[in-house]
């Protein structure tokens, strides 16, 4: 089973981790909200700098008039075995601070670098470590010969408990003042502890009228995640119904479970009063005891009061206090620290699989998140040749699936074949060319001085071959719309191939040559579809005239013997089987152009889009230097930042995994 500093000791190299990589929580998903903390909590001169002060033994926190907590300062207690005491700031790693006036200094600089010179807030957290072999206690060394008689303190002893010899010692009028202190080595607690802006009721000049709100907003933010411990300090002289840090938590805290309530300035209060009703519980319960605490008083500050002797004398006060004496075991700055670091150990120990859960979940999501950006990119031309290969890959099988109906869009070249083309036959203009005025226009310019003497071969010629023409339009048409066709394909394709949406300059480079691709294909399909409809009109089929020849003209019995006259080459009757027999031809062709249009269009475009729509710019980009690559991976800066944005959360929930792992925590 993990022991209590390696259980909070975890907690604060996660936070750690967390204020590196930017994790300050108030968003969804935080692994920061996670983590239980301890926040401190009171209003301006609630006595809250002192209490952190004299937890922590030393004299290190900014002091001043009006806000001068204006950032979270994330502090974190470690004990050590052994050497010599120092502080850390996250932000100034490699910087070892035994001066704590110098702390103090960094920690205003700090706020400064963030705030300003003005008196605004920041919720991002300034993280400060101290490292201590020493104790938060003190023992006194008394010579046994002293101790000689008193029959509250076992004889022989070396040493003795601090509280207990002070009360024996005021049992028998002795005062404590004369006898020497010392340090007690080794009884430091781990413990992580979060100072927060004062509370206050008034902007005073320099601070923005909002910062009322904005302050308690800050602090909210913190004490209400139900991982937060509250350490709510309020000032004893007070009236505790006025409180605010007992109000806050009140609203978010109502049954109490998380709140610890601390009462300072007991030795301010009016003579003859006192708050037991409060450290008792009766005023206002909590399901944690109030402790009372003692702090060095603004004289003592001033004189630059050591830490030390300020815990002897709030042991003293407490000792020597015929109001508060019964409770002398529950009161004082280092009952506190030992309180909140053996309920902290307990709910981390509490909150550990749920914590596992989050990190596990949120890691699956990352990596699924970053896979579907895109992972990052080697930086050798050989790893970007690769990459950007695979991404036309990847567009060539999207585009390839619209095509053959994986993905909707490839239905609409049917569309083409099925609709569009036959309707525009069906338009041409083919009543009014084989008109019997136009008939006998053309009939009479093909035979020009010299009529014809049996059948008007040239002016058929010439009717077919005009009408023919008329072809050429619909199969274009054809043409242009698969083309068009294509192209929306291509762009469709190019925004549904994710891994194409992080490098822009990648996108337009595939359009420009998967769009150049399919005008050649065009042109070609083009050209094809014209030399049908020329091949048609180049050589007639001969067949279909002679069986022409051997049916009765309109009018005459069948088996009938024609009659002798021949009839006249220019009469009404005979020109319009002339265009009967035109028609006859040209509607036998429009029904072999109506096949073989589309499978010219498929061949020459769909097929040839299929099998090498970006060959070329395969080729291309073969020859490319690597700085052209570079140039083509290109990415879009919203989405670099994303993903490296992502990156570091997952950085950081690993992180956390591996740390969790490497206590056994259960």
């Amino acid at each position: 089973m993990a022991t209590m500093e390696s259980l909070i000791g975890l907690v604060n190299r996660i936070q750690r981790a967390c204020t590196i990589l930017g994790d300050h929580g108030g968003e969804g998903g935080s692994l920061w909200e996670a983590l239980p903390s301890v926040a401190v909590v009171g209003g301006q001169s609630s006595g809250k700098s002192s209490v952190l002060e004299s937890i922590v033994g030393r004299d290190f926190l900014p002091r001043g008039s009006g806000i001068v907590t204006r950032r979270p300062l994330v502090l974190q207690l470690h004990k050590t075995e052994s050497g010599s005491e120092y502080a850390e700031f996250l932000h100034a790693p490699r910087r070892k601070y035994s001066d704590f006036a110098a702390v103090r200094k960094e920690i205003a600089d700090e706020t400064d670098r963030i705030t300003g010179k003005s008196k605004q807030i920041s919720n991002v957290p300034i993280h400060l470590s101290i490292y201590s072999p020493h104790g938060v206690g003190s023992l006194i060394l008394v010579d046994k010969a002293f101790l000689h008689g008193l029959t509250c303190v076992r004889e022989g002893s070396p040493g003795v408990a601090p509280v207990r010899l002070l009360q024996c010692l005021s049992h028998h009028g002795i005062r404590a003042k004369k006898l020497k202190h010392v340090e007690e080595k080794g009884s430091v607690v781990n413990l992580t502890l979060v100072d927060l802006p004062g509370l206050t009721k008034v902007a005073v000049d320099g601070q923005p009228e909002s910062i009322v709100r904005d302050i308690e907003d800050m602090v909210r933010s913190y004490v209400q995640k139900p991982n937060c411990i509250i350490l709510a300090i309020s000032p004893a002289n007070q009236d505790i119904a006025t409180s605010d840090a007992i109000k806050l938590a009140r609203e978010v805290d109502p049954t109490g479970e998380r709140t610890f309530g601390v009462l300072t300035k007991l030795d301010l209060m009016d003579k003859g009063t006192n708050a037991l009703d409060v450290l008792e519980g009766r005023s206002y319960r909590l399901q944690h005891p109030w402790v009372g605490i003692v702090n060095r008083s603004q004289a003592d500050i001033n004189k630059n009061v050591d830490m030390i002797d300020a815990r002897r004398k709030e042991q003293e006060y407490f000792a020597a206090s015929p109001d508060y004496g019964h409770l002398v075991h529950k009161m004082g700055s280092e009952y506190l620290a030992k309180l909140l670091s053996k309920h902290l150990e307990s709910v981390i120990r509490q909150r550990i699989p749920s914590i596992i859960a989050l990190i596990n979940k949120t890691i699956d999501e990352l990596e699924a998140e970053l896979d579907r950006l895109g992972r990052p990119i080697g930086a050798d031309g050989g790893a970007q040749l690769y990459t950007i290969l695979e991404m036309c890959r990847a567009f060539d099988r999207i585009f390839k699936e619209h095509l053959d109906g994986g993905r909707p869009g490839g239905d609409r070249i049917y569309g083409v074949f099925d609709n569009q083309l036959p309707a525009a036959l069906k338009k041409l203009p083919f009543d009014r060319h084989l008109s019997l005025q136009n008939v006998r226009k053309v009939i009479s310019e093909a035979d020009g001085y010299q009529p014809h003497l049996i059948a008007p071969e040239q002016g058929y010629r010439r009717l077919i071959d005009s009408s023919l023409g008329y072809f050429k339009g619909p199969g274009e048409a054809s043409v242009d719309a698969v083309h068009f066709v294509l192209k929306e394909l291509v762009r469709k394709s190019i925004s549904e191939t994710e891994e194409l949406k992080r490098f822009p300059t990648l996108q337009s480079d595939i359009a420009a040559a998967a769009n150049e691709a399919l005008e050649r294909f065009r042109d070609e399909g083009r050209k094809t579809v014209l030399r049908l409809v020329e091949m048609e009109s180049t050589y007639l089929t001969v067949e279909f005239f002679r069986k022409l020849s051997l049916e009765p003209e309109k009018g005459q019995a069948p088996g009938s013997t024609p009659n002798s006259q021949a009839p006249d080459r220019y009469g009404d009757n005979h020109l319009r089987r002339i265009g009967s027999n035109v028609n006859a031809y040209v509607a036998m062709v429009c029904d072999t152009l109506r096949n073989t249009i589309p499978k010219a269009i498929v061949h020459c475009q769909v097929r040839e889009a299929k099998r090498s729509l970006l060959n070329q710019f395969y080729a291309h980009v073969g020859s490319r230097e690597k700085k052209q690559l570079s140039a083509m991976l290109d990415e879009d800066p919203s989405l670099m930042e994303k993903r490296n944005a992502i990156a570091k959360r997952l950085e950081l929930y690993k992180s956390a995994r591996d740390e969790i792992d490497s206590v056994a925590w259960k």
